[in-house]
C-alpha cells in the first residue's frame, strides 16, 4: 500500500500523478478511458475524463487517511500521509461549484472544468473519510437526489443535459454510447443511501432508499441486481441480469446502515430515559 501510494505521488503511466501546485492526482491521455466511466468504441472514447476526476480524488484523500490509519496501529509515523491528506483536502476546494450546484465532475481538463451533474461527486460524501465542509456534502446530496436519483440506483448523467440517453437499445455503437449518459447504474444506489445517512444521520431513513431493489430481485436476475436500468422510467432492467458490483454496494450499505440502526436502538433501550 505504501508503494502505491509513492507511485501515485511520484507519477506514473497514462499522466496518472499528483499535481503538486493542489495535491490532487490527475490522469489521462488522448485515446485512454481510465475511470469507471469507460466506454470505447473502436478509437472513440465516449467520456474520457481526462484531467482530476472527483470520484478519484475522493477515493485517493481516502487512501491517504486509512495508510495514516494503519501507520499509527503498526506503531510507524502517519505524518507523511496525514500531511499528503491535508493538502487534498484544501486542493478539494476547487471541485465546489460556485453555482452551489455540488462538484464539478472533472478539474482541469482539457477544455477547463466539467461541469456536467453526475454521481461521481456522491463518492466524496459516502466514502468514510469526506474531505468536503458539512454544507457542500448536502448539496451534493440535494442536487444528486433531484437530478439523478431513481428507484434502482443513479443516473450516469442528468437528464438536463444535451447528451442524456433515456434508453440502453440499438447496436453496440448506439448501446456503448450511451453506456454513461444517462442509464442507472445499480451500484451507485448503495453509495447514495451511505451518504444520506452521513448528511442527515438517520440510519432507517437512509436505509430505505435501498428497498426498492429487494422487489427487483425477481425482476431479471432471479435473487439478484442488474447493471443497469433505464434512464427513463419505467427503469427497465439492461445489461447483465446479475452484476456482482451492484450486489455488493447495495447489500454492503445495507449491512452498514443494519447496524447503525441496531446500535442507535440498543442504546436507546439501554438509556435512563426508557425506563
Amino acid at each position: 500500500m505504501q508503494e502505491i501510494i509513492a507511485w501515485h505521488v511520484t507519477g506514473t503511466r497514462y499522466g496518472i500523478g499528483q499535481d503538486e501546485a493542489d495535491g490532487l492526482l490527475r490522469c489521462g491521455e488522448p485515446g485512454t478511458q481510465l475511470t469507471w466511466m469507460d466506454a470505447k468504441v473502436g478509437d472513440w472514447v465516449v467520456t474520457p475524463r481526462i484531467g482530476k476526476p472527483v470520484e478519484i480524488n475522493a477515493l485517493w484523500y481516502n487512501a491517504l487517511l486509512c495508510l495514516a490509519g494503519f501507520a499509527r496501529r503498526l506503531r510507524q509515523s502517519p505524518t507523511l500521509y496525514d500531511d499528503l491528506a491535508a493538502r487534498v483536502r484544501m486542493g478539494f476546494r476547487r471541485f465546489v461549484r460556485p453555482d452551489g450546484e455540488g462538484l464539478f465532475d472533472v478539474l482541469d481538463g482539457p477544455d477547463g472544468n466539467d461541469s456536467s451533474i453526475r454521481p461521481n461527486q456522491l463518492l466524496a460524501v459516502s466514502l468514510p473519510h469526506s474531505p468536503l465542509d458539512p454544507a457542500v456534502r448536502q448539496r451534493v446530496v440535494r442536487v444528486c437526489g433531484r437530478e439523478l436519483l431513481t428507484s434502482h440506483g443513479l443516473r450516469s448523467l442528468t437528464p438536463r443535459h444535451a447528451e442524456f440517453r433515456p434508453h440502453y437499445l440499438g447496436d453496440p455503437l448506439e448501446r456503448d454510447g450511451g453506456y454513461h449518459q444517462g442509464p442507472v447504474w445499480g451500484w451507485l444506489l448503495g453509495h447514495y443511501a451511505l451518504a444520506e445517512y452521513r448528511v442527515h444521520g438517520d440510519a432507517a431513513a437512509a436505509q430505505a432508499w435501498l428497498e426498492p431493489v429487494r422487489d427487483h430481485l425477481f425482476d431479471a436476475g432471479l435473487g439478484t441486481v442488474s447493471e443497469i436500468f433505464d434512464g427513463a422510467p419505467p427503469h427497465h432492467p439492461r445489461g447483465a441480469p446479475a452484476q456482482a458490483w451492484s450486489v455488493a454496494c447495495v447489500l454492503e450499505a445495507w449491512q452498514r446502515l443494519e447496524r447503525l440502526r441496531l446500535q442507535k436502538e440498543i442504546a436507546r433501550a439501554r438509556s435512563p430515559a426508557a425506563d
